[in-house]
């Protein structure tokens, strides 16, 4: 059978019989074990279940649709049978029309597959000592209880070959290979069977069946329930432990059990999980630093010297500001800003420079300390050398291989899908596809910018005239509110219509670029996907940042969008202010809504499940049946959980000078995050395929990126959006003699002297206030902090020397941060090695013990063999010898 299998699964992955050879599933009826992992016999494990709907019992279907679904099942499922595979299947206990075909893989079978995988397996226990950290005493105290979760035994590993199967640790064939591993292997089998050849081109694998309805589902067991143990002694309830003891909200501040999570759902899961508890455990420093800055501000707002200015009626009451608008906006007294004025002293503050600066060195330790837990996870796990030795080639790439080329190693023919050309076209095509979605969403940024341009007009001139009521209603329902609001409805709208469209655009481009392995076919989707996410949930607070409010000219001659729509001015209490709000609400509000539709959406979809199963039937259903009802994982996996964990990585680290509490909002909402995705992954969804992962592919560059465009942004933040450069300057420079008239240092006079004066009667015709200014006063002050000569001067209405040294000065913050934080990073990178001093060294060790110990074992295995002839030889020709010597 070994050797049948080689021939026929390596070159061919089955073949397509006649009609009349045709092989069949066994059938039997459903023992009423509900807790059963086995087939009706008690022995032969379940490894993989698929699910049809008997095709004779369809009517949304043409009888001949029907029948060609039929005949490509019955063709698939023999060339199961011809690989190797065992199948039974069973008619579903709740609805008869549903039938389940079990799938089990033989010893033999996996054997082979292991060997054509090269899936690392034990060779002998691990026997290296390892020491106790200091902190393991107090770590302890949050470490899930070992009598409940026992440790899994190490061992040396090495790539399985059958003809080296006496050197591997086999004490029972039938938990040699674990849960994991038979149901990874049947599941390759299953991508690369064929069920039909047309125009000489097989079409294969379960991916397409499913796509195209001839099956509903296939997915691999979960072992029992989560809320009860399984009914079967022998079961060791993996699923029930891990919802008992991770899953549950109880645990949320126990460490994660990594290595249980990996022996249950694979690598790809486990390492997702261990760095979403990394990064969690970084953001307490940078929650508890954020935490000191914002208390910080609190308990120095009140000497806040330009925000008393604003408040005290003799100074702020008497600045009469422009106003915002063409014709319908009017005069307004600076005091209104007086409550806004006091929060931005919050968050406009040193303590926001001093946090700035330490998140730019904390994002460059998170990341360096995270490829060292990285590195000994790749060791603990056995994936150091998994891209090279274990990964294998996606069958739609295989398929595709047409084209003959000469590799440059080997000097060998090989059989590739294109050719140089080839790939060169395919790869500008999706570039060129890739660059127009990012476009449009830009366009779309525009529209909505637009948008609040003209309304802002509409909603001026008609709020004042239509809301009656108190002074109180008037205060929060203003022509700013009105325009944020519905512009923040369209904008999200307009993010989540070509969000649903991209996605599928993004894994058409994709599929079409035809990437070689399952690694790369992931990392070039989230490298597309990223950037168009990037656009869309960054562009709003990018705008507010560093275009909102900075080119809008003057009163007497203000930038036109399209030489029609008033450029949009900054809120009274300034951008800054306004970019805080809206990392705020967007931090919060998108943790909220993501938390609940992750949790609620697949809750109620069981729920309807159940109850409408509960209604037909109370029967006894089986394990299939059960997670038959449970949600599928969906095609890309864990990519929106990445997704949605590095979007907020962007928010923590992009704009963080703006809001030092973002870090303590992450913190709560990851502490939430993983107990609520190990319950939806433990409780309301399939089991996934387990799959291997090095490391957590394509998000580490995206996010070292980010961690460098994080310095500049944060720069360009404190210096362009707050008001601390120009505080500064004027606190040094302009208070005191020559510029200045105060005899020492202070802040006094700051606010009259940033806001420029303008004269009423300047106003041109089609930007006039109407009705007219009625007081005495001829001059009123502009909105923004700008520095420009007054009304008479010489230069008027032109930029002073104030504006000169005050732009000199941020420029100059720019370039010292930038290079100090850069400076920082780089000595930290090159002095935190990407793997540590003890991991090398256990790496090296096992390899070596490793090839020590299949050496001996060949050598033992030669002299067994050859001991004998070797031992006949030496006696024959010994006489010979002998007996010329006497």
């Amino acid at each position: 059978l070994v050797l049948e299998l080689s021939q026929v699964v390596i070159p061919t992955y089955g073949t397509v019989p006649d009609q009349q050879n045709l092989h069949t599933p066994e059938w039997a009826d459903f023992d009423n074990k509900p807790d059963s992992l086995f087939f009706s016999d008690g022995q032969r494990r379940i490894d993989f279940v698929l699910v049809y709907e008997d095709e004779s019992k369809k009517m949304t279907h043409k009888r001949s649709d029907r029948k060609k679904q039929k005949r490509k099942r019955q063709v698939y499922e023999s060339n199961l049978i011809n690989n190797g595979l065992q199948l039974e299947a069973t008619r579903s206990v709740l609805d008869e029309k549903l039938i389940f075909v079990k799938v089990h893989a033989p010893w033999e079978v996996l054997c082979t597959y292991a060997e054509v995988m090269h899936i690392k397996l034990p060779l002998q226990p691990d026997d290296l000592k390892t020491r106790d950290s200091s902190f393991n005493w107090f770590s302890s105290l949050f470490r899930v209880d070992e009598n409940i979760i026992k440790p899994e035994q190490e061992f040396f590993t090495a790539p399985f070959e059958q003809e080296h199967l006496s050197n591997f640790y086999i004490q029972d064939k039938d938990t040699f290979f674990n849960p994991a591993t038979r149901s990874r292997i049947v599941h390759f089998i299953l991508s690369r069977v064929t069920y039909a050849t047309k125009n000489n081109v097989k079409k294969f694998g379960i991916n397409k069946l499913l796509d195209s309805g001839i099956y509903k589902a296939a997915f691999p067991l979960h072992d029992s329930g989560f809320s009860h143990p399984s009914t079967d002694p022998d079961c060791p309830s993996e699923r029930y432990l891990l919802y008992k003891e991770w899953a549950h909200p109880k645990n949320i501040f126990k460490l994660q059990p990594l290595d249980f999570i990996r022996k249950y759902y694979g690598e790809k899961i486990g390492i997702y999980f261990a760095w979403l508890g990394f990064y969690t455990n970084m953001l307490f420093v940078a929650a508890v630093v954020g935490v000191g800055c914002f208390l910080y501000g609190c308990l120095t707002k009140d000497n806040c010297t330009w925000s008393q200015e604003v408040c005290d009626p003799n100074i702020g009451g008497n600045i009469i500001m422009c106003p915002q608008c063409d014709k319908v906006c009017t005069y307004w007294n600076l005091t209104i800003t007086c409550e806004s004025s006091k929060k931005l002293c919050i968050f406009d503050s040193f303590g926001t420079l001093v946090f700035a600066v330490f998140m730019g060195i904390w994002v460059t330790l998170f990341l360096e300390f995270w490829k060292r837990r990285q590195a000994e996870l790749e060791y603990e796990w056995d994936t150091v050398e998994f891209l090279e030795q274990e990964e294998q080639i996606r069958p739609e790439y295989e398929a595709q291989c047409t084209h003959v080329v000469m590799n440059e190693i080997t000097q060998q023919e090989e059989h590739v899908p294109y050719t140089a050309c080839g790939k060169c076209i395919r790869m500008t095509f999706c570039t060129s596809a890739v660059f127009f979605w990012i476009i449009l969403i830009i366009a779309s940024v525009v529209g909505v910018i637009v948008y609040r341009l003209s309304v802002f007009l509409v909603f001026s001139a008609t709020l004042p005239q239509h809301v009656n009521g108190t002074q109180a209603i008037r205060k929060y329902l203003t022509p700013q509110t009105a325009t944020s609001i519905t512009a923040s409805i369209i904008s999200f709208l307009v993010i989540m219509i070509l969000n649903i469209i991209y996605e599928k655009v993004a894994i058409i481009i994709t599929d079409f670029e035809l990437p070689r392995t399952q690694t790369e076919y992931e990392n070039s989707l989230t490298t597309k996907m990223f950037l168009f996410q990037f656009v869309n949930y960054y562009s709003s607070c990018f705008y507010i940042a560093f275009f909102k409010g900075k080119f809008v000219g003057y009163p007497g001659k203000p930038v036109y969008w399209l030489g029609k729509y008033r450029n949009e001015e900054c809120d009274p209490g300034g951008c800054l202010l306004e970019l805080t709000t809206q990392l705020a609400i967007i931090v919060g509000g998108k943790a909220i809504w993501n938390n609940i539709q992750e949790v609620l959406l697949p809750w109620v979809k069981n729920l309807i499940g159940r109850y409408c199963a509960a209604a037909r039937s109370e029967k006894i259903v089986p394990r299939w049946e059960h997670d038959y009802h449970l949600q599928p994982i969906g095609k890309l996996g864990l990519f929106y959980e990445y997704l949605e964990m590095v979007i907020q990585f962007g928010f923590v680290t992009l704009f963080v000078a703006s809001f030092p509490l973002a870090p303590l909002l992450a913190l709560i909402n990851n502490m939430l995050e993983i107990r609520l995705d190990a319950w939806k992954m433990t409780t309301q969804y399939r089991r996934m395929v387990p799959q291997k992962a090095q490391d957590i592919g394509a998000w580490q560059p995206i996010m070292q990126g980010i961690a460098i465009l994080a310095v500049v942004t944060n720069a360009m933040i404190i210096a362009f959006t707050s008001d601390m450069i120009p505080r500064l300057v004027y606190y040094w420079s302009f208070s005191v003699p020559p510029y200045g008239n105060h005899s020492t240092y202070t802040m006094k006079g700051y606010i009259n002297n940033t806001l420029s004066v303008f004269n009423i009667s300047d106003f041109k015709n089609e930007s006039k206030p109407f009705p007219p200014w009625l007081g005495k006063q001829t001059t009123c002050r502009q909105v923004y902090r700008d520095f420009r000569y007054p009304p008479g001067h010489q230069h008027q209405y032109e930029h002073n020397i104030y504006y000169w040294h005050v732009l000199a000065a941020k420029l100059a913050f720019i370039i010292v941060m930038e290079h100090v934080i850069y400076f920082v990073k780089f000595i930290i990178s090159y002095a935190i090695p990407d793997v540590s001093q003890k991991t090398k060294s256990k790496i090296k060790r096992e390899k070596y013990l490793t090839q020590k110990l299949l050496h001996e074992n060949d050598l033992k295995v030669v002299k067994k063999t050859m001991g004998k002839i070797a031992d006949k030889i030496f006696k024959g020709v010994d006489g010979p010898f002998r007996h010329k010597d006497e």
